[in-house]
């Protein structure tokens, strides 16, 4: 692990123009590895790719731990359904509150 000369932040190795070269991840200053030693530790292995079904929320088929309210369902029409809030946009938005029937399990939401 590499930190900046000027920042102090910490560099992260790249290629550029052929040449693994370590750079800064604030300010930008480069390094060539030939500089600093040995090459060969600073070689990337892996890259991560993160897909949007990665931070999908799951919730359990068993709900009789959730509370209950009273709340027409749309499909039946029971009046009675599980609920739970989930944060499903930004922090400075209101949560979403979901709705899951007590008879026909049919889950719709709030926002």
């Amino acid at each position: 692990m590499e930190f900046c000369p000027k920042c102090e932040s910490l560099m992260l190795p790249t290629k550029r123009d052929g040449k693994t070269v370590i750079v800064c991840t604030k300010c930008g200053y480069c390094r060539d590895v030939d500089e600093v030693g040995d090459a060969s530790k600073y070689i990337v292995k892996e890259k991560i790719e993160h897909k949007p079904k990665d931070t999908l929320v799951v919730i359990d088929d068993d709900v009789d731990t959730l509370p209950k309210t009273r709340e027409e369902c749309p499909k039946c029409g029971n009046k009675e359904a599980y609920w739970w809030e989930l944060q499903t946009r930004s922090g400075d938005e209101p949560s979403t509150k979901f709705y899951r029937c007590t008879k026909c399990s049919y889950t719709w939401r709030e926002y």
